[in-house]
C-alpha cells in the first residue's frame, strides 16, 4: 500500500508541475488560468488526502500490534 500511495503522490506532484507550466504569468487572473489553478488546488488536496490516509494506516497498524 505504501508503494501505491507513493506513486499517487508522485503523480499528483507531476500534475502540479504540469499545471504551473500552463499558467500565463503575464495575466494571472484571465484566460484559461482558472483551469490551471483548479488543477493545482485539486492536486494539493489529493496529496493531503494521501498523507492522511498513510498516517491513519500507521496508527491502525500500531493499534493492532498493541492488541
Amino acid at each position: 500500500m505504501k508503494i501505491f500511495t507513493n506513486i499517487l503522490v508522485f503523480l499528483a506532484a507531476a500534475l502540479i508541475i504540469f499545471n504551473i507550466t500552463q499558467l500565463d504569468f503575464n495575466n494571472l487572473f484571465g484566460g484559461d488560468n482558472a483551469v490551471a489553478f483548479i488543477g493545482i488546488a485539486a492536486s494539493c488536496c489529493a496529496i493531503l488526502i494521501l498523507i492522511i490516509f498513510r498516517m491513519s494506516k500507521k496508527i491502525e497498524d500500531k493499534m493492532n500490534d498493541k492488541l
